[in-house]
């Protein structure tokens, strides 16, 4: 029997030799296997911050990206169309009946320019921190405080219903085939994007187009929110404006059954 105790962390074996306790062994796999978890977590971020959620930033990305894209397609088309009705107007044989009948047409179908006296109705959301300013109203839910797809289609009907002759939100113009969609806060219209204020334009007589808006029973519930959360409201008459014609495709899309 040897005189010298032995060292802590380790003990003798039957030859006289020493060894690691499996404590010690494991303690050094934990930390093997954390430095492991720290490279790879390290080579993963290259720098960035991996705790936010990137999916949905790269969809907010994509998202306005295709919304740009679709614009920068609206103005081509729009040239290409005037290019071919330029050469269509250039033909012999044309007769001023016809040109007359499909410049109606045109106009109808709101692919050309429409000129004339316009008011503007601007749509806005509340402040975020808004409350009643009105006795006898509960205090706001988020979705008071948010302008909605029924919002803006009540304005765009009211302002069809007094005349207008052609009707442009925010800066495109809008044809029967033409869908007022909101997704959240945010409104879709002809494959693009946009964010509030919201501006709607219409050329029409000023008096007849007010008068619309204020008989809409749809717009004077809307206005029991402004007057109470102050949700935005704004009518302004313009003057005389030109509303630029449709230039996205007026092809009609629709399902068909599988044979």
């Amino acid at each position: 029997m040897s005189n010298s105790a032995d060292s802590p962390g380790t003990q003798s074996s039957p030859g006289g030799t020493h060894r690691f306790r499996p404590v010690r062994v494991l303690t050094a796999a934990v930390f093997a296997l954390a430095g492991l978890i720290f490279f790879t977590s390290f080579d993963t971020a290259k720098g960035t911050n991996i705790r936010t959620d990137s999916s949905l930033l790269k969809l907010s990305d994509l998202i306005q990206e295709r919304s740009h894209k679709n614009a920068t397609l609206d103005e081509s088309n729009g040239a290409l169309r005037r290019d071919v009705d330029a050469l269509a107007g250039s033909e012999d044989g044309d007769s001023a009946a016809g040109d007359a009948k499909l410049a109606a047409l045109e106009k109808g179908a709101g692919t050309q320019k429409v000129k004339g006296e316009a008011v503007t109705v601007t749509l806005n959301d509340a402040p975020p921190n808004a409350t009643a300013k009105l006795p006898g109203y509960p205090e706001p839910q988020p979705d008071y405080l948010v302008i909605h797809q029924q919002d803006l289609q009540a304005v765009v009907n009211a302002l069809w219903q007094g005349g207008a002759k052609g009707i442009k939100v925010m800066d495109q113009r809008l044809i029967s085939t033409s869908a007022v969609r909101c997704v959240g806060n945010t409104l879709i219209l002809q494959g693009r994007v946009y964010s509030p204020p919201y501006k709607i334009t219409a050329v029409g007589d000023p008096a007849k187009l007010q008068k619309s808006l204020a008989a809409s029973p749809a717009i004077q519930n809307y206005m029991v929110y402004v007057n109470v959360y102050g949700l935005g409201w704004k009518v302004e008459e313009n003057g005389t404006v030109t509303l630029p014609g449709y230039s996205g495709t007026v092809d009609l899309h629709y399902a068909k059954p599988v044979e």
